[in-house]
């Protein structure tokens, strides 16, 4: 299955991190940036070229110390169509070095909608008698608070084409619980949700003991990380929140089973702006961003070991 992939990989590094390659215009390093300002003025198409280089590089200092990659869409659309080509691209790129790719888009609807959204990110279209791959990630998040009507449609592809999802559970933002923490029953919706998780994914479970279906689980919520792990012994937590948001290796070790497995801690601004943290030349900062990387990834294995 789709996560057997990433688990092979996090064992095989010793590192349970993924990069998140969320970028705005000013994280790229004014020399990148005005290399392409020059060539195309200052336009949509000048800075998704611009991140689109900066994301190659970043990669490319990445690729042997970090397992995965994570795209939000949004920081793409927002440079319009030039944007939406350089996460085509990005994706495309990480893949070639060898990186498993989570498309952070929370998609959700329901029906040929759903299906539409599904073949985007994780499946295929047929244009007359060819069969196109829009995007190619290996996994999407999506938001599954519109029930199983919404989660159905990407199971199929999950098993046909060794692709994984992420559904949200409890998110790392701090107005979370205003939804996610109510009770019915005694029980909190995002423990329903975990519920549905392990349902959703029951006939998909691979070698590692986890199904294709995977939830989101914050960091910045340690005492529900671990509460969930024990909840939900098949499901693959993608988890935000380290770093920028506050979320610290201690209280993340609680999302990982007895192996060390089970879970991939996301690190977006910490990594790509770590040149900027570091005050080094920002010609490094590929450099520099590696070595966050292999600092995060000391931090966590102080806390978890990996088997």
């Amino acid at each position: 299955m789709s996560f057997d992939r990433l688990i092979s990989k996090i064992i095989s590094m010793k590192n349970p991190t993924v990069a998140g390659l969320d970028p705005k215009l000013e994280y790229v390093p004014e020399y990148i940036r005005k290399g392409f300002f020059e060539e195309d003025g200052e336009t949509l198409k000048a800075a998704a070229k611009a991140i689109f280089r900066y994301n190659q590089l970043l990669i490319d200092a990445l690729c042997d110390i970090v397992p995965a990659v994570k795209l939000q869409a949004a920081y793409y659309e927002m440079y319009g169509h030039h944007g939406i080509k350089t996460m085509e691209r990005t994706i495309r790129y990480a893949k070639l070095k060898g990186m498993y790719v989570i498309t952070d888009a929370k998609r959700n609807d329901i029906g040929a909608t759903m299906e539409a959204y599904t073949a985007a990110h994780l499946g295929s279209c047929v244009i007359g008698t060819t069969e196109c791959e829009p995007f190619g990630a290996d996994a999407l998040t999506v938001n599954g608070y519109l029930g199983t009507d919404g989660i159905s449609p990407l199971l199929g592809v999950c098993k046909e084409r060794d692709k994984g999802i992420f559904v949200l559970c409890k998110t790392s933002n701090p107005s979370s619980g205003e939804f996610q923490d109510l009770l019915f029953d005694g029980v909190p919706l995002y423990a329903r949700m975990g519920d549905k998780c392990e349902e959703w994914g029951a006939d998909t479970v691979g070698a590692f003991g986890y199904s294709a279906v995977g939830a989101v689980v914050g960091a910045t919520y340690p005492e529900q990380l671990t509460e969930l792990r024990k909840r939900m012994p098949h499901t693959m937590f993608l988890v935000p929140g380290y770093g920028a948001q506050g979320g610290g290796a201690a209280g993340i070790a609680g999302g990982f089973d007895g192996n060390g497995l089970g879970a991939v801690v996301n690190s977006s601004r910490a990594i790509m702006c770590a040149y900027k943290k570091e005050g080094c030349d920002e010609r490094d900062f590929a450099e520099a961003a590696r070595r966050e990387a292999l600092r995060m990834r000391e931090d966590l294995t102080s806390y978890i070991n990996i088997g």
